[in-house]
């Protein structure tokens, strides 16, 4: 939850799983709730992820995220997995010499979940669901490096064509205090959210 008021307030609760998000879901944002000390009836606007990721994973932040604003009224948004991604990455200081990244996911087999960034967060290609060879095969010639779980992957790919690439943040997952904050940029919302697999 992002309070933007005189002050902006973060309160989040965050656990990786691989199963079980259906039955932690509502838990985690009653305990967000509490801790904020909001009501429902506050929420003006409700942000999820729409993919690429799994395939349950993205139905359940979907109907959560449609479920909540239908019952508050709060407007909808949403965005790719791999721009909230890229934003926590930058805010780490991924590409402070200015050079553009890949984000690259694990998804089924040799391929990624793959998507390419520049040093101001915009979005230069993706997100696509690709070959490792082939995602290697876009890669900008000043791009070094690549984060998120598939990032070593692409690495060997790259490699493979001559192109020296850095894997890094491995653990790397879309961050909700991320997507909070693209949320509050964004300019416009949604009528509703598709899933984007």
């Amino acid at each position: 939850l992002l309070a933007d008021g005189a002050t902006r307030r973060i309160v989040l609760c965050e656990e990786r799983m691989a199963r079980g998000h259906a039955e932690a879901l509502m838990p985690m944002v009653a305990e967000v709730m509490t801790e904020a000390g909001l009501g429902f009836a506050a929420l003006d606007l409700i942000a999820a992820t729409v993919g690429p990721g799994s395939f349950t994973g993205v139905r359940i932040a979907i109907a959560g995220a449609r479920g909540f604003a239908l019952a508050t009224g709060a407007r909808l948004w949403g965005i790719d997995s791999l721009t909230v991604m890229a934003k926590a990455a930058l805010e780490g200081g991924m590409a402070a010499d200015g050079k553009p990244f890949a984000v690259a996911v694990n998804a089924r087999g040799d391929r990624l979940y793959f998507g390419l960034y520049d040093a101001d967060r915009r979005k230069l290609a993706g997100p696509v669901l690709i070959d490792a060879g082939e995602a290697a095969a876009l890669l900008p010639e000043e791009l070094g490096t690549a984060v998120g779980n598939g990032a070593g992957h692409l690495a060997e790919a790259a490699m493979l064509r001559g192109h020296r690439l850095e894997a890094k943040l491995a653990d790397l997952q879309p961050n909700a205090a991320a997507l909070a904050e693209l949320a509050l940029e964004a300019d416009e919302t949604l009528p509703t959210l598709r899933p984007l697999y």
